[in-house]
């Protein structure tokens, strides 16, 4: 069992994913993003939903912006619809799945 070159424990379960960034060959790299679970597919795939706040110079306001991104759900990983999910970028795994789960929190 590895840290995965992360700054935070590995999950207590185990698991025989090789695409797991714990206990499989999976590295990751670059960015670490935070966002809510909105969709949980049985392919071993979530939806992340993360808010944005954009300038709009015009008005000298923000203005709100959504916007989603696909990642792997390894089987150590628990996490259900509403939970606050950390990803971390790895290799390109499918079309649009290029992140892996790496942490889990409750609902906010």
């Amino acid at each position: 069992m590895n840290s995965a070159g992360l700054d935070m424990a590995p999950p207590k379960r185990g698991c025989e994913d090789s695409r797991c960034p714990f206990h499989g060959h999976l590295k990751v790299r670059g960015k670490m993003l935070v966002g809510t679970i909105v969709s949980v597919s049985n392919k071993q795939t979530v939806v992340i939903q993360r808010e944005l706040l954009q300038k709009v110079p015009k008005y000298n306001r923000y203005e709100r912006r959504r916007s989603k991104v696909h990642a792997h759900l390894p089987p150590c990983v628990e996490a259900k619809e509403g939970d606050v999910a950390t990803i971390a970028e790895c290799r390109p795994l499918a079309k649009t799945v290029s992140f892996v789960v790496v942490q889990t929190r409750g609902a906010v």
